[in-house]
């Protein structure tokens, strides 16, 4: 069994460093080899397969085309299961097989009351980490199976990717950079409880994604436009905000090893977005021209040709 866990633990480590990048056939072999029986995830826009749009049917995101262009979904390679949306009534009729997906675009880890006494607000849903946890413990007291708790065990728990929603809304309000920085404990606090609380459930395999590097998103480099050209990475991404996602992520990082010290026998793993995603512009040429082109039009047209 340990073998098992470390082989486990290895390969999801892995897996999300090239999370954007094809999964090679080797890596598909030793993910069967975990077991995974379901999925049960957490999260925001990164992973909601259906929620908002079925708790807002007025949602703009509810329209088409909603995917239906992609040729052929990318991550089915991995062979893992699929986890439908938990408001999906579809999804009651299949039982849950393949695992729930609680996930909420728009959701943020900490309440929306612990929100507004900060004067920010949630302009896309009331949802959080904290509904989406009573949603989860609602479904295994009420109709997972009755062998739910060696499913469970069995299962993938993704907690998160969560929180960077929280930052948005911050910076959307104005907030100083003291008042972000003073945010970050407190998110990563609640994904901390959130881990907890799974494993108190009976969760025995976890991942806890990071941030992303947010300095590179077109919504703040059409916003946030500074003369100085010492604001700006290689990519063109902007050093700020990429420091501060980074401030966030090495808070994940030290907590689960925390979490992992406090629950040796239970597989928790960093899932490392921000290297996966930065690992898109650092191979942009090997990935072919048609992303190579669309790394490089996207940047200058938000910013101009870059200066060498």
């Amino acid at each position: 069994m340990a073998t098992s866990n470390v082989v486990c633990a290895l390969v999801l480590s892995s897996l999300f460093h090239f999370l954007l990048v094809p999964v090679l056939s080797r890596d598909v072999h030793a993910l069967e080899k975990c077991g995974f029986k379901a999925i049960y995830q957490l999260g925001d826009s990164i992973a909601d397969t259906g929620n908002l749009i079925r708790e807002n049917p007025l949602s703009p995101y509810a329209s088409f085309p909603y995917g239906l262009k992609l040729s052929k979904p990318t991550a089915r390679s991995a062979k893992l299961p699929y986890p439908g949306a938990y408001l999906n009534s579809a999804r009651k009729f299949s039982g849950g097989r393949g695992g729930v997906n609680f996930a909420v675009a728009g959701s943020t880890a900490l309440p929306a009351e612990a929100l507004s006494s900060k004067n920010i607000v949630n302009i896309v849903t009331n949802e959080s980490l904290s509904s989406q946890l009573e949603w989860m413990f609602s479904y295994f007291n009420t109709t997972c199976s009755e062998d739910c708790a060696q499913e469970i065990k069995s299962s993938l728990f993704m907690v998160g990717e969560i929180g960077g929603n929280d930052y948005n809304y911050a910076f959307l309000f104005n907030k100083t950079t003291e008042e972000l920085n003073a945010l970050v404990p407190e998110v990563v606090g609640a994904i901390k409880d959130a881990v907890a609380k799974a494993i108190g459930h009976g969760a025995r395999r976890v991942v806890v994604p990071g941030n992303f590097p947010i300095g590179c998103f077109p919504l703040y480099l059409s916003q946030s436009q500074p003369n100085d050209a010492a604001a700006y990475d290689e990519f063109h991404c902007l050093k700020g905000l990429n420091s501060f996602a980074s401030y966030h992520n090495e808070l994940l990082k030290q907590t689960v090893e925390g979490l992992k010290t406090n629950y040796p026998d239970v597989i928790i793993v960093y899932g490392d977005y921000y290297e996966a995603f930065m690992s898109i512009y650092q191979n942009a040429q090997s990935l072919g021209e048609f992303l190579s082109k669309i790394l490089v039009n996207g940047r200058e047209t938000i910013r101009g040709p870059a200066q060498n």
